[in-house]
């Protein structure tokens, strides 16, 4: 531990900086990977020679202009410790009790964020954690506009303990606590998660252009640029879109014309889960509002003008135009107004503010309100405030693409690009929940793989993918959901991949918890799903996937790739039959037979089938080890 602050912080040391520095996450406690060459990298003096020793093994290079080097040592089987040192004339450095074995890689939201201690029966899980051959690094939350070369806040390796579990991702220590069982050699696990985030901040820029976001992409370059302009221009974004919503007219939108909507007066600066019974955890939108009066010496001047934290997201405006907006529960947001906006007059400051889950609002205190002019002029903005109740038909907007967890490659950046050459075995991934209601959602998670395959150097580089937990309203009858859409997706990109699994979660979720607290059948389907995929052991074969439908004897017949069984029923549930016009579906009568399920037809047309498609549906479909069949639509044939 004495070495963490040498080791790590390989960004914020000069190259110029005599002594060699080795990469991270190459520290004390490291886990390696076994059976491939094991790329070490770092810095030193530019044009220094380094030479770098694992156990027996030695390998010299020469850093370049920039005092960046790296090797490549041969592959090495499991076992260990040994110390890792990066050598030059001028010092060294080293990285102790170093273990060669398996090193995984689980990454998304927050379901994977999700900590040990929080998980059924968490305490107990994490008390019972003892194995000095599982290691476990935690990568701290931070973002970058560019890809980062290490990361800019320190992380350290350590043994499974109870105080190393409790905080840590629940999903992957149950994954890599089985796999340990079973495999018998040491393992790495990195949490590299963050609640609330969509797929595009988790991979290059490059990559979100390649999968449909050349929109996103183009505002966010636009925003290195010339922030004011990205800002204006992601604001007409942001119109059209509550436009298409509501069907306001161009110029009687609320952040121009507040007429229409009934404000009342706003209880107080905090949460609004301080404002009444009705708001507490209260998941939906507001418009805030506020005028400032300026003289008209005032007016003609720049300014910034200071908001609370919002959460979890905001998009402000003055005088009817966009001047911020971040998808940002945490930070107090801080918007230059350029020059020209502002007026001789009352002065009109509108926030639109959304919560997505648990506490949100306007976070307060009243005094991080104001209105800062160039000359220094301050006007306090912690009064007075007034607030209208968005519908909750009209859905959660856009974010901006920049500045934070959801911009374009902002995680992907400072969270993964550092990792840099790193050697894994896999990765396992639970995020879309950020997602839901953006088509094309199996485009993203194909470009995302890709990404990641060629960062970490591998082209057969595995991923488990989790399908998202059921979790939402019960419905009686056919519906649709942008869940079950989400997911389909999901289940589209790992089946034209034949290095990923799904890992379907549809059964083990809480209609009334978007943030289910069974880890542990979550953790134990991955670790079967890595056994089939990446062990062998399954015959390279997990779970029941659809594989096509079509009509046979006046019925449809779904074929699956596995025997299936029914529980609590001699039927399936959840089978629906539908035409190609919306709203056409309707539940069918289904039994299954071996690897099929057989659905009894009606009169009406039939040209697609769908299954489990309600953000949580009731279901009984599994396979013989019982593994749940994943929600999908096909078409029929």
């Amino acid at each position: 531990m004495r070495r963490l602050a040498f080791v790590l912080l390989l960004g914020t040391c000069s190259a110029a900086n005599a002594v060699p520095q080795l990469g991270s996450p190459l520290s004390d406690h490291v886990v390696l990977q076994r059976d491939k060459p094991i790329p070490v990298w770092g810095t030193a003096s530019p044009k220094e020679a380094v030479t770098v020793t694992l156990g027996e093994a030695s390998r010299s290079t020469k850093a370049d202009a920039k005092g960046r080097w790296r090797v490549d040592l041969p592959a090495m089987q499991a076992g260990g410790p040994f110390v890792l040192t990066a050598s030059s004339t001028s010092g060294s450095a080293k990285a102790d009790d170093v273990l060669i074995g398996d090193v995984w890689l689980c990454s998304g939201q927050s379901n994977m964020e999700f900590p040990v201690r929080r998980a059924l029966n968490g305490e107990g899980e994490a008390q019972a954690a003892n194995d000095p051959q599982l290691r476990l690094i935690k990568i701290p939350q931070q973002l970058a506009e560019t890809p980062q070369t290490a990361l800019q806040k320190p992380a350290a390796w350590q043994a499974a303990t109870p105080d190393s579990v409790s905080g840590f991702s629940a999903v992957c220590y149950f994954m890599v606590r089985d796999l340990r069982a079973s495999q018998k050699v040491p393992i790495g696990a990195i949490d590299d998660s963050w609640g609330g985030t969509p797929i595009r901040a988790w991979m290059e820029e490059a990559s979100v252009r390649a999968s449909g976001g050349e929109e996103l992409a183009r505002l966010a370059a636009s925003h290195r640029a010339s922030p004011t302009t990205a800002t204006r221009q992601f604001g007409e974004k942001w119109g059209a879109w509550w436009r298409s919503q509501t069907g306001d007219a161009v110029g009687s939108e609320p952040w121009i014309s507040g007429a229409a909507l009934k404000w009342e007066p706003v209880p107080s600066l905090a949460y609004w889960d301080s404002w009444g019974p009705e708001w507490t955890r209260h998941v939906g939108a507001i418009w805030a509002e506020r005028t400032v009066t300026l003289t008209a010496a005032e007016a003609k001047q720049a300014a910034k003008l200071g908001l609370s934290a919002v959460d979890d997201l905001d998009q402000t405006f003055v005088n009817g135009i966009a001047v911020g907006g971040l998808n940002d529960p945490a930070n107090p947001r801080s918007y230059p107004v350029p020059p020209g906006v502002l007026k001789a007059g009352d002065n009109r400051i509108v926030v639109y503010v959304r919560n997505a889950w648990g506490q949100g609002g306007l976070a307060g205190p009243s005094d991080k309100f104001f209105l800062t002019l160039a000359d220094g002029t301050t006007k306090p903005l912690g009064s007075d405030w007034r607030y209208a109740k968005i519908a909750d038909s009209v859905p959660g907007p856009p974010a901006a693409p920049w500045g934070s967890s959801s911009g374009v490659a902002t995680i992907y950046n400072a969270m993964v690009a550092p990792l840099g050459p790193m050697h894994l075995t896999g990765v396992a991934w639970y995020q879309g929940e950020a997602d839901v209601g953006q088509l094309g959602y199996d485009q993203r998670l194909a470009a995302w793989m890709a990404n990641w395959r060629t960062q970490f150097g591998d082209p057969q580089l595995p991923f488990l993918i989790v399908g998202l937990a059921g979790w939402g309203p019960v419905s009686a009858k056919p519906t649709e959901s942008g869940w079950s859409t989400l997911i389909n997706e999901q289940r589209a990109a790992v089946q034209r991949d034949p290095r990923s699994a799904l890992a379907s979660a549809i059964d083990v979720g809480n209609p009334a918890d978007i943030h289910p607290s069974d880890k542990q059948t979550v953790g134990r389907r991955l670790a079967l799903a890595a056994k089939s995929l990446v062990y062998g052991s399954s015959n390279g074969r997990f779970g029941p996937m659809p594989l096509r439908a079509e009509r046979r004897d006046g019925a449809v017949v779904i074929t699956f790739s596995k025997p299936l069984q029914t529980l609590s029923g001699a039927g399936a549930l959840a089978f629906e039959l539908c035409d190609a016009a919306p709203n056409s579906c309707r539940y069918a009568a289904a039994r299954t037979e071996g690897s099929s399920v057989v659905l009894q037809a009606d009169s009406r047309a039939v040209t697609r089938v769908r299954y489990a498609w309600s953000d949580y549906p009731i279901v009984n479909l599994y396979d013989l080890d019982l593994l749940p069949a994943p929600v999908f639509e096909l078409p029929v044939n």
